[in-house]
């Protein structure tokens, strides 16, 4: 009877390997998709045709298009959690932190470029991400703004600057920066383009290595 439990248990424990496998599949041709065409316009029956799935199989995962995004945003947020453990590292892990997102961001441009279309579809009216998007930028802000102000409050900078306005500014320079490399990533370096910017920021607030 053990035996017969533990072979059962093993059978359980490949299912579930090989549908997260499929998951993962599903959620790179997602946002390869999503990166062609767009959410609105992409089609969840090409994107179970890319991995070799019936539009019925490919529902067995995820019921509707928007589950499907919602995954997409998820393993993003876990892909991403390294760049947040760079906000409690004190504004020069900060700044150069942001530079080691873009450099990690310059290899997988696709991915990129995804969710630079969502995040500009998430400003239509009752997009299904708009929520998503609207609280990551919040937080976003809120976390720069914070070590900025941390940094403040221990003398490493000047109190009079203003930790929102800097936070909007790096956000700015960020996006700016991405999107002029997604438009011609063979002419424009964005990595390179941040460096610089970090080190003139770092020099006119003074903040030592």
């Amino acid at each position: 009877m053990a035996g017969q439990q533990t072979g059962q248990e093993e059978k359980r424990r490949r299912r579930s390997r090989k549908g997260e496998e499929r998951r993962a599949e599903i959620l790179t041709a997602a946002m390869r998709r999503f990166a062609e065409d767009g959410y609105q316009n992409a089609a969840i029956a090409d994107i179970a045709g890319d991995v070799g799935l019936s539009l019925p199989g490919l529902l067995h995962h995820f019921p509707t298009k928007v589950d499907l995004l919602l995954a997409v945003l998820a393993k993003r947020d876990v892909e991403s959690a390294d760049f947040i453990g760079h906000y409690r590292s004190g504004l020069r892990g900060l700044l150069t932190g942001m530079v080691d997102v873009f450099r990690r961001n310059a290899e997988m441009i696709e991915v990129v470029r995804a969710f630079a279309i969502l995040n500009a579809e998430s400003l239509m009216k009752d997009h299904p991400a708009k929520t998503w998007f609207l609280d990551r930028a919040i937080q976003m802000e809120n976390d720069i703004a914070a070590t900025f102000e941390q940094a403040i409050a221990d003398g490493s900078i000047d109190n009079g600057i203003d930790g929102r306005v800097m936070a909007a500014e790096l956000i700015a320079v960020m996006d700016g920066l991405q999107m002029l490399w997604l438009r011609d990533p063979d002419r424009f370096d964005m990595v390179g383009g941040l460096e610089a910017y970090v080190g003139r920021l770092l020099a006119r607030l003074g903040v030592e290595g």
